[in-house]
């Protein structure tokens, strides 16, 4: 990944966290979690119409988190439990 990639990302989270969400998480990631949810589609909407050219945005991102490929090659080696053993080094487990 990029080092532009990566500071994109991290603009991301920080814009979620100021919006009282996850720290971890993509604002897009958290847009797809609201629509698949149930609690309201329209920052989906949004998000995916402004970034019209990435089909499916918000759902990829989510899908990324979910598996942790924001981390460190040596983090992602527990697949979809990357994020636990990043956690759990900190022990926050």
């Amino acid at each position: 990944m990029t080092y532009g990639k990566r500071t994109l990302i991290a603009v991301d989270q920080l814009i979620n966290t100021l919006l009282v969400g996850w720290s971890d998480e993509t604002l897009s990631s958290r847009c797809y979690r609201w629509a698949r949810d149930g609690v309201r589609a329209w920052p989906r909407k949004i998000v995916d119409g402004l970034l019209f050219w990435d089909k499916d945005h918000c759902r990829e991102s989510y899908e990324s988190e979910r598996v942790g490929r924001q981390l460190p090659p040596e983090l992602r080696k527990g697949g979809g439990n990357a994020c636990l053993i990043f956690a759990g080094a900190f022990g926050n487990s």
